[in-house]
């Protein structure tokens, strides 16, 4: 009889095993941005709790921050597409790069800042699983600043059959398996720091009290999910419409309106008061 396995995809869980297991935590690392392990000198964690809040606390965000050597990396799972989710990505991606330039300090100390996104969604139009945004020069390709850096993990795109040769496909399989076959073929490629990962899955599905955290996460996450599409329907019902503006600049106004809906609808779902709403956005 199979074992009844818990996923790394769910981040409560990503999180616990890399802030648990450190030569894990080098090894994804080093994978994900593909670089030779022993390049890296130290990984500090800089968020390594887990709130009990954010077990059951709905419109919680639980990632990964880390100091990797003279680096900012950010480490996030993302299983929903929300409609906003680029800009929020934008957003934590300043707030990381700002967040340790000390009063007087000159701008030339602010730190390369990396910020990995694994998503169980597609949003590029490529078969390849990774896409990384860096900040270009547009019309010559030049790189404006190599602080920059957004990297993107499909993990739909990512192939099921293990290659013991690419160590950053085989920690995207190992998160994206659900099913104890899957985690099995991952260990049969007998690359030690798999096999350990794959073990340390199936003792964290044995542990009653991870199960009950993970359960707890899970409803979260639905909770989170149900109340932003309960929001939407009844910001629709309260006449939330997109305006439309005819000539050249209707494809434009439009996508404006429906960002503001959109943001309109996300601000009283995350509990904002009519009040608040207005300021952020006042009526026309």
């Amino acid at each position: 009889m199979a074992r009844n396995v818990i996923s790394a995809k769910l981040d409560i869980i990503f999180k616990k095993i890399f802030t648990e297991n450190e030569d894990m935590l080098h090894s994804f690392v080093a994978s994900m941005l593909e670089i030779p392990q022993e390049r890296i000198k130290e990984i500090k964690i800089t968020n390594p709790e887990l709130p009990p809040e954010t077990l059951t606390g709905k419109f919680s965000r639980l990632d990964l921050s880390l100091k990797v050597d003279d680096k900012l990396v950010n480490v996030e799972i993302q299983v929903k597409n929300d409609a906003d989710y680029r800009d929020r990505t934008l957003f934590y991606w300043a707030k990381l790069y700002s967040s340790e330039l000390k009063s007087g300090e000159d701008y030339s100390e602010l730190k390369q800042t990396i910020t990995i996104n694994i998503i169980n969604f597609n949003m590029f139009n490529t078969d390849d699983y990774h896409t990384e945004v860096a900040a270009m020069i547009k019309g010559t390709g030049e790189v404006f600043s190599d602080k920059f850096s957004i990297h993107f993990f499909e993990l739909k795109k990512v192939g099921r059959k293990p290659n013991p040769n690419n160590s950053r496909e085989l920690w995207l399989q190992f998160i994206n398996a659900d099913s104890e076959e899957e985690f099995e073929m991952i260990s049969q490629t007998n690359v030690p720091i798999m096999k350990k990962a794959v073990n340390v899955i199936y003792d964290m599905s044995e542990d009653t009290k991870i199960r009950e955290i993970a359960r707890l996460r899970e409803k979260a996450l639905h909770d989170e999910a149900s109340a932003l599409k309960n929001a939407k329907a009844e910001g629709m019902a309260e006449g939330i419409e997109v305006g439309v503006v005819k000539g050249r600049a209707e494809g434009k106004a439009e996508g404006k309106a429906e960002e503001r809906a959109n943001a309109i609808i996300r601000m009283r779902a995350l509990g904002f008061t009519e009040e608040q709403v207005r300021k952020m956005y006042p009526e026309n």
